[in-house]
């Protein structure tokens, strides 16, 4: 964020006075693509940043851009996000601010000229090595389960869920955002607790649940003998833990069956006593990938692989095909690896896509939970409805990849996925769909839209709740969210001492416009300002709760708004054709995300070219989703691994 300063100061000036004084020819060795590139900022463009703009952009107190980064050449190439952000903020009109003099045509076109001649380093083609350690931040560590993948695992070892008596503890994120980070996975006493609660009760209903247990239908039935036993333990062990078992390993959970028989348990039950032990190892609790002596760049095992693919499109564990292709090597190659993400998208589980990927992505993994609008003054939302808005959320994200639909319907479609209580909640004629008041509610349907006000996650109920206050809209956090979640943009916190608006004076302006017109009369707020508050004041048709409104408290609503760019728009539906054509924006920003949430980090340089093949996949193939799912799952990143030598 470049937030408003003195016009002497104004970094975007200083680089279009630098790119017009910049020598046009100099001579530079040709084995070093950035050589002229760095030489051109050493010679004419740092000195003119450090006599102009140092007063304001030099340490600590730095106006959003630090000259003391770029005092060597060599930092200048490693941190070329810096300018790419300056040549966004000049392109959309968003720099200068408004009030400063703004740049002609033929000054903006200056602006790029230096950032663009950037050569490409092609650094994406490999994987960090010992000297780029320093910076490069893309080792996926060993981590633990998520939450999320250890519920859905048990769920798909025992074939019951886990009851939900048994809370196992929440994640925290990291990475892009994501709670599949190694980083922020820590493990506590509490829980080793959980996991021991949950081992001992899931294996125990499986043993008593009559045959509705898948693994009390098939393990742990007709156990007559040690060798059954023995068999079933090994079954189980590799299933859990995702690889073929070592005969030791086995051995030494036979050691713990035997000691449970020989106490006067009954074989079966013995059994079982050793299951409990395999869901509570580590080989089933982390995400175990066994580092090489050698070090350097490894390629995944097999059953690496099929795990990996499991926890990015099922947030589970392999199932049986998929672990008997490891078996048989048949995950080496992109035909492969390609045609088994698409039998798994066709499985039920590839709902984790949208629900633990997408509800992530919109910030709703907690809709349920921390959603409180004032039933005082909105009767109509309880839990049933906060259930159906987070499902519909849930499904549009999902149905975009399992339907192979084109990317873009994720911000502007004709049809919404409802059933009967929340097709009722918009107004739409759910019995034309097929859906009665009587259904069941999870009967749901694709429906087909007359208009385009809803239709895309910007209109999305739940979206649109959690982004207002309790008792009202907030054109800000809508717009805050929007430029975040949906462009990819960066929004810092307000200034120190800037009241916030419900204390402002301004709060006693007659209309929220009016008050937040006022607000940004404050040079501090206006950069921010201007960028989020017009786009929230196009959804301000839908109230807290996500209906659709034409007036408030009398007064006709006004969703017009104006961006820094000069594009005009009123309306939702005007909005997103808006949005649409800064579909860039947004496609880059999305498969940052779900690369980020694959990989289970924070991306770097090494990952551009995964993010820009995916963008050139989409251009070539429709915009259709699923070609971002394969460019990931084949790409060298998602199938390989760096590892730090044991003996540097």
């Amino acid at each position: 964020m470049f937030p408003a300063m003195p016009l002497a100061c104004f970094l975007f000036r200083c680089v279009v006075f630098a790119a017009c004084v910049a020598a046009p020819n100099l001579s530079i060795a040709d084995d070093d693509p950035f050589a002229a590139w760095r030489k051109e900022y050493e010679t004419a463009i740092y000195p003119i940043l450090d006599q102009a703009c140092s007063e304001c952009h030099r340490g600590a107190d730095a106006e959003g851009f630090d000259l003391e980064q770029f005092g060597a050449s060599e930092k200048l190439q490693k941190n070329a996000t810096v300018w790419e952000e300056v040549a966004k903020r000049v392109r959309l009109n968003e720099m200068p601010p408004e009030g400063s003099p703004q740049l002609n045509d033929e000054q903006k076109a200056l602006v790029h000229r230096w950032f663009d001649s950037r050569p490409d380093d092609n650094e994406c083609e490999r994987l960090a090595n010992e000297e780029t350690q320093a910076w490069y931040r893309g080792v996926v560590m060993s981590r633990r389960l998520t939450r999320t993948e250890y519920l859905n695992a048990i769920r798909d070892l025992v074939g019951m869920p886990v009851d939900e008596s048994l809370q196992v503890p929440s994640d925290g994120s990291g990475g892009e955002g994501f709670d599949t980070a190694g980083d922020a996975l820590f493990t506590s006493a509490l829980h080793i607790e959980q996991y021991l609660a949950v081992s001992n009760q899931v294996i125990t209903d499986a043993l008593n649940s009559g045959g509705q247990s898948s693994l009390a239908g098939g393990l742990l039935t007709n156990i007559a003998s040690e060798a059954d036993a023995r068999e079933a333990i090994n079954q189980f062990a590799r299933r859990a833990w995702r690889r073929p078992v070592d005969g030791s390993e086995v051995d030494r959970l036979m050691t713990l069956m035997n000691a449970s028989q020989q106490s006067g348990m009954p074989i079966r039950e013995a059994t079982a006593d050793a299951f409990k032990a395999i869901l509570v190892s580590p080989n089933f609790l982390f995400v175990v990938e066994t580092e090489s002596e050698a070090g350097g760049v490894q390629p995944l095992t097999p059953h690496q692989m099929a795990t990996r693919l499991a926890l990015f499109l099922w947030s589970s564990i392999p199932d049986e095909t998929l672990m008997l292709a490891a078996d048989a090597n048949e995950l080496a190659t992109d035909e492969q690896i390609i045609s088994q993400m698409h039998r798994m998208l066709a499985d039920d589980r590839s709902r984790a896509l949208g629900e633990n990927f997408g509800l992530q992505w919109l910030g709703l993994s907690q809709f349920e939970g921390e959603s409180k609008p004032d039933t005082t003054l909105f009767p109509d939302f309880d839990e049933r409805l906060a259930a159906d808005m987070r499902e519909e959320a849930v499904r549009t994200v999902w149905n975009v990849f399992r339907d192979d639909r084109p990317l873009m319907e994720l911000i502007d479609a004709d049809s919404i996925h409802a059933n009967s209580t929340l097709a009722s909640y918009y107004g739409l004629d759910a019995s034309e769909q097929g859906l009665t008041q009587t259904d069941d509610s999870e009967t749901w349907k694709r429906i087909p839209l007359s208009d385009r006000r809803r239709g895309g996650v910007i209109t999305l109920a739940a979206v649109l709740t959690r982004s207002s206050y309790g008792h009202r809209t907030s054109p800000v956090l809508r717009g805050r969210w929007v430029l975040e979640e949906v462009l990819g943009g960066r929004v810092p916190p307000p200034p120190p001492g800037v009241p916030a608006l419900e204390e402002a004076e301004a709060d006693h302006a007659a209309t929220l416009r009016e008050q937040l017109e006022i607000h940004r009369k404050n040079p501090q707020c206006a950069a921010c300002h201007n960028r989020m508050d017009p786009i929230g004041f196009g959804l301000e048709n839908f109230d807290a709760i996500g209906r659709w409104r034409t007036e408030q408290d009398g007064q006709s609503i006004d969703s017009s708004g104006k961006l820094p760019s000069g594009e005009t728009f009123s309306g939702p539906e005007e909005l997103k054709q808006l949005l649409l054509r800064r579909s860039g924006e947004f496609k880059k920003h999305f498969v940052k995300k779900l690369y980020g949430f694959a990989l289970g980090r924070s991306l770097n340089k090494f990952d551009n070219c995964v993010v820009d093949e995916s963008l050139e996949a989409l251009d070539a193939n429709d915009q259709r989703a699923t070609v971002i799912l394969e460019t990931i799952v084949t790409s060298y990143p998602f199938r390989n691994r760096y590892f730090k030598p044991a003996n540097p």
